[in-house]
C-alpha cells in the first residue's frame, strides 16, 4: 500500500512538473520578462526585445526539406529548391526532437492560425525552445480570440527547437540545421537554427502547397493594401525593389506586406503581423515602421550606439538581414479584418540596375505569366560579397525558395484570375511591371528613378488615369509604356531617350533580355507558347 501511495505521488508529481514546463500562450510581457530572466534579449530604448539569433541570421535554402512519400512524390517540383528526405530520417529527427524536449526546464507554445478567410483558415501550433521564438510568432501569425482557443485543435504543428542538430551521415541532412515539411504528418521539425523566419517560412510553404492543390487558391509573396474606394492592390517584388515603402501609403490600409491568398471572392493576409528588414531605418524613410517599433516589437540582430540603449540600424556586423517582427496592430493605417476585394491593379517591381526597363509599362495577361514566372530584380555592387557589377536575379513567382509545385502551376492559376477579372468577370484587372532601378544608364553611370516619381506613376495606374493616354510599343521586350503620365517628367518614361547613347542602349536591352531568355528555358517546356511568345525577342 505505502509503495503504491509513492508511485501514484511520484506520478502525480511527474505531471504538475510537465505542466509547469510547458508554457502555453504567454502574453508578450511574459514572454519578454521570460528572455530577459534568461539573458536572452535586452530590451530597447524604444522598448523593443531585441535579440541575437546565433550562428544563423537568415534562412538556410539549402537545408529546407520536404519529406518525399505517397502525398508529395508525383506532386511537388523536387530539385534544388526542393530538396527531398525520407520518412525514416524525418521519423528520427523527429524522435530526437521529443527527447530533447523532454530535458527541458521549459517548452513555450502558442496557439495561432494563418489565413484570415475562414474558409481557408490553418490552426497551428508551435511549439519553441526560446520565449523570443514564442513572441515572433504570436507577432507574426493571427491571434486567435479566447473563444477560439478553447480546445484549440492544431492542423498542423511547428516544433522550433535550435538545440537539436543533425548528423547529416545518419539522418540525410546537408548539416546540422534543417527545415523538414512533412504535408503527410501536417508537421514541421526546425533544428540547429534559431533564426525565427524560419518558423514564417515553413508555414507559407506549406500553404504554397495547400491552398493551389486543395482550394484552387493562389498563394502570393506580395504585399496588399486598399484605397478609399475600396479597390484592392498587389505589389510582387524582391529585395531591394521598394515593395513595402510603395505599398505603405498613407492614403491606403495596408492588408499585409509580405504573403497573402487570392481566392474567388477576396485577397486574404496569411498573417497577423510584419517583418521588416531594419538595415539603415530612419524614421524619415520609413515612419510607419519606425513608429511601430515599440514594446512587443522584436528586433533581431541589430546593434546599439554607445549608451547600450539606442538601436544603432548602421550597424551591420552581425549580418545585413537585420529585421524586426511586429504585430500588425502596431500599425494605425491597416484593413481589422486583413482582407480586401479582388485586385484591380497589380504591380510587379524591379529593381533593374542596366537601366533597360521602363519605369512603368502595361502588361498583357500572357506578359504577366512571362515576368511572373521570371520574378526579376537585379543587384548591384556592394550588396554582397564578389558582387563588382550589376547582377541579374531571377525568382520565380517573386519567392522561389517556397514553392513546392512547378512555377507555371502558380503563373496558370494567376493567368485564369487575370482573366476571369473582378466582381464575378465584371471589371479587369491590370498589370503593371515599375522600374525602382537605374534610368539614363546602369547601375555607376545612370541615377536611381526618384521614389516620388515611382508614386506618381503607381498613383496614376490606381486612379485611372493611365487608362485613357496614348502607349508606344518598346521593342525587344514588347512592353507598352505610356507616353504621357500625370506628375512625372514624359522625358523618363521611354528609357531609352534617357540615355545619351542610343546604340548602347540598344545593346544593353539585347543583353538584358538574353538573360530573361537563358533563365525562362528551365521553365519553357511547362509553360504554354503563348506565354513563352510573350518574352523578349532578340
Amino acid at each position: 500500500m505505502a509503495e503504491f501511495k509513492v508511485k501514484k505521488y511520484l506520478c502525480t508529481r511527474k505531471k504538475k512538473k510537465l505542466m509547469t514546463r510547458i508554457k502555453n500562450n504567454l502574453f508578450p510581457a511574459a514572454l519578454v520578462e521570460e528572455s530577459i530572466k534568461k539573458d536572452q534579449g535586452k530590451l530597447s530604448s524604444s522598448g523593443a526585445l531585441v535579440v541575437n539569433t546565433g550562428k544563423f541570421t537568415g534562412r538556410s535554402p539549402k537545408d529546407r526539406f520536404i519529406v518525399k512519400d505517397e502525398i508529395t512524390t508525383d506532386v511537388v517540383d523536387w530539385g534544388e529548391i526542393n530538396i527531398p528526405i525520407s520518412e525514416k530520417h524525418y521519423d528520427e529527427l523527429f524522435e530526437k526532437t521529443m527527447k530533447y524536449m523532454d530535458g527541458l526546464d521549459a517548452i513555450y507554445t502558442r496557439d495561432a492560425h494563418a489565413c484570415a478567410n475562414p474558409n481557408y483558415k490553418l490552426k497551428v501550433r508551435v511549439h519553441a525552445e526560446f520565449p523570443w521564438q514564442s513572441m515572433f510568432a504570436y507577432n507574426m501569425f493571427l491571434r486567435p480570440s479566447t473563444k477560439e482557443l478553447i480546445g484549440f485543435q492544431a492542423d498542423w504543428n511547428v516544433y522550433a527547437f535550435p538545440g537539436v542538430e543533425a548528423d547529416p551521415k545518419v539522418n540525410g541532412t546537408r548539416q546540422n540545421n534543417y527545415s523538414i515539411i512533412n504535408f503527410t504528418k501536417r508537421v514541421i521539425i526546425i533544428g540547429g537554427t534559431a533564426y525565427t523566419g524560419e518558423i514564417k517560412k515553413g508555414i507559407f510553404s506549406a500553404l504554397n502547397f495547400i491552398l493551389p492543390v486543395e482550394h484552387n487558391v493562389l498563394p502570393m509573396h506580395c504585399s496588399a493594401n486598399v484605397g478609399t474606394q475600396g479597390d484592392t492592390a498587389l505589389f510582387f517584388g524582391l529585395s531591394g525593389t521598394g515593395k513595402t515603402t510603395l505599398s505603405n501609403d498613407p492614403d491606403r490600409r495596408l492588408i499585409g506586406d509580405d504573403e497573402h491568398g487570392w481566392s474567388n471572392s477576396s485577397v486574404f493576409n496569411f498573417e497577423g503581423g510584419c517583418y521588416a528588414k531594419t538595415i539603415d531605418l530612419s524614421a524619415s524613410k520609413e515612419p510607419q515602421i519606425w513608429s511601430a517599433i515599440k514594446f512587443g516589437a522584436l528586433l533581431e540582430n541589430v546593434g546599439f550606439k554607445e549608451d547600450g540603449r539606442t538601436v544603432d540600424y548602421e550597424d551591420v556586423s552581425l549580418t545585413q538581414n537585420t529585421r524586426v517582427s511586429y504585430p500588425i496592430y502596431h500599425i494605425d493605417n491597416i484593413m481589422y479584418n486583413s482582407r480586401g476585394d479582388l485586385p484591380e491593379n497589380i504591380f510587379f517591381l524591379t529593381c533593374d540596375a542596366f537601366g533597360v526597363l521602363p519605369p512603368i509599362s502595361k502588361l498583357t495577361k500572357e506578359q504577366a505569366m512571362y515576368h511572373f514566372i521570371s520574378g526579376y530584380t537585379a543587384k548591384i555592387a556592394g550588396t554582397e560579397e564578389g558582387i563588382v557589377e550589376p547582377q541579374a536575379t531571377f525568382s520565380a513567382c517573386f519567392g522561389a525558395p517556397f514553392l513546392p509545385l512547378h512555377p507555371t502551376k502558380y503563373a496558370d492559376l494567376l493567368g485564369a484570375k487575370i482573366e476571369k477579372g473582378t466582381d464575378s468577370g465584371e471589371g479587369t484587372i491590370d498589370v503593371w511591371l515599375i522600374n525602382t532601378g537605374w534610368t539614363g544608364g546602369p547601375y555607376g553611370e545612370g541615377s536611381r528613378m526618384e521614389l516620388a516619381f515611382t508614386r506618381s506613376m503607381i498613383k496614376a495606374a490606381l486612379t485611372g488615369k493611365l487608362v485613357s493616354v496614348e502607349y508606344q510599343t518598346m521593342p525587344i521586350f514588347n512592353l507598352q509604356i505610356p507616353k504621357t503620365c500625370p506628375d512625372v517628367p514624359n522625358a523618363i518614361l521611354n528609357p531609352r531617350d534617357t540615355w545619351r547613347n542610343e546604340e548602347e542602349f540598344d545593346k544593353q536591352a539585347k543583353n538584358l533580355a538574353a538573360r530573361f531568355e537563358k533563365n525562362f528555358q528551365k521553365y519553357a517546356a511547362q509553360a504554354s507558347k503563348e506565354i513563352v511568345a510573350a518574352g523578349p525577342e532578340i
